[in-house]
């Protein structure tokens, strides 16, 4: 007995090595090949709505994630957020504010830092920007009531650049649900998509801009994904299964829009990636929220911006914060239910109130490199997370469009 009980435990310590060696090892110079070689694409940034209120991105940023210094060397393209608050739709003001938005990232980011940055609109400027060492600077729409119910404005932003456009923002539109109110009894709701709705979508595949569910109701990701004839997107969101957000997508959904070559795209945001966080938050946003509507009210923007950055520092303080390893497993759950191919990165940077420390900036992008490695993800998997599948999306759409207008 004492002898077979001998056996088996020096059986186990000699598999202990081989368990070890099961673990991938991986070096830096591994993580920074692959890092650097990547196209890294960012399909959601706002920093917009700090450089269009004068913040200088080549300045460091300090209180946020994105700023020059740390996108070079790492970042190959950025979508950046041309954010329309619901607050513009009263009085017509939302194109206006496309508009100014629009203007800030071709004048202040791209004509403001010329050797840095340069103007895509398609996948092939972005190949393109990546063998010039520059950023590519690119546009998607959040919030269709940008487009002030127009088809006309539609086309009108594509020409000025947009390649995307969210059609809904937290507010219902008069064409399109969204997440963010559909609860709300006061608010009118359509069921998805009106049939204006679907004219803009298919006016957007007509164009070759990409139709982005990000923040709509589930009723409307279907009816956007049953009328649209190319591949859709979710520019920022993350897996329902693994955090319980509304905004975040169920495998049912993620399953649909990978069939028909779309990418989900990872958002950064704790509440997206924690679902301890983001039963906390709520908590949280309901005890904060007549504080930051009275600080939003203060006259003096300087009063304003220190009470809001304020309340922010609170509300920071207060949870313990997602982690790497969270946005990992959101990456592992969309490559199970959908496959590699159906994986981006949706960082959503200066828009959301707290990010995992170890990927705060996109200097810290080795950092994910490193995880996934270790997690058995392959150079070219990394690859593709990273930039290439939505490359493929970018390029199957403006494909589909210069069908649809040659008539086939």
């Amino acid at each position: 007995m004492f002898l077979i009980s001998a056996r088996r435990i020096a059986a186990a310590t000699l598999l202990l090595p081989l368990a070890a060696l099961a673990q991938k090892k991986v070096t830096d110079a591994e993580v920074n090949k692959i890092t650097r070689e990547a196209i890294l694409i960012d399909m959601h940034n706002d920093i917009t709505s700090e450089t269009v209120t004068g913040y200088d991105i080549a300045t460091p940023n300090t209180k946020g994630q994105t700023d020059l210094a740390r996108m070079k060397g790492v970042l190959g393209g950025e979508f950046f957020a041309v954010y329309v608050g619901a607050n513009y739709v009263e009085g017509n003001h939302s194109a206006n504010r496309a508009l100014q938005m629009i203007d800030t990232v071709r004048h202040d980011v791209v004509d403001g830092h010329p050797k840095d940055f340069v103007l895509a609109t398609t996948a092939a400027d972005v190949y393109e920007a990546k063998k010039q060492g520059k950023i590519a600077a690119l546009m998607g729409i959040e919030g269709g009531h940008a487009i002030e119910d127009s088809p006309r404005l539609l086309r009108d932003f594509y020409t000025l650049g947009v390649r995307y456009m969210t059609l809904t923002h937290f507010n219902t539109n008069n064409w399109a649900d969204s997440q963010g109110d559909i609860d709300n009894p006061k608010v009118e709701h359509h069921n998805g998509l009106t049939p204006l709705g679907k004219e803009i979508v298919k006016e957007m595949n007509r164009l070759g801009m990409m139709v982005d569910i990000s923040h709509t109701a589930d009723k409307t990701f279907w009816d956007a994904l049953e009328t649209s004839t190319a591949p859709n997107i979710a520019s920022h969101s993350g897996c329902r299964a693994v955090t319980g957000y509304t905004r975040n997508m169920t495998d049912e959904m993620i399953k649909a829009l990978a069939a028909k070559g779309g990418v989900v795209n990872i958002n950064f945001g704790c509440e997206f990636l924690s679902q301890s966080y983001f039963e906390g938050s709520r908590e949280l946003n309901a005890r904060l929220r007549p504080q930051f509507e009275a600080a939003q009210k203060i006259t003096d923007s300087k009063e304003r911006d220190a009470a809001i950055d304020k309340l922010r520092a609170e509300f920071a303080g207060a949870l313990p914060p997602a982690t790497i390893d969270d946005v990992v497993a959101h990456i592992d759950h969309v490559r199970k239910v959908a496959g590699i191919d159906a994986i981006g990165i949706g960082t959503d940077f200066d828009g959301v109130a707290c990010v995992p420390k170890d990927l705060d900036s996109y200097a810290k992008f080795p950092n994910l490199t490193r995880k996934l490695l270790e997690k058995g993800y392959t150079a070219e998997d990394i690859k593709k997370i990273y930039g290439a599948n939505m490359l493929r999306v970018m390029k199957a759409v403006e494909d589909r469009a210069r069908a649809i207008q040659a008539g086939k």
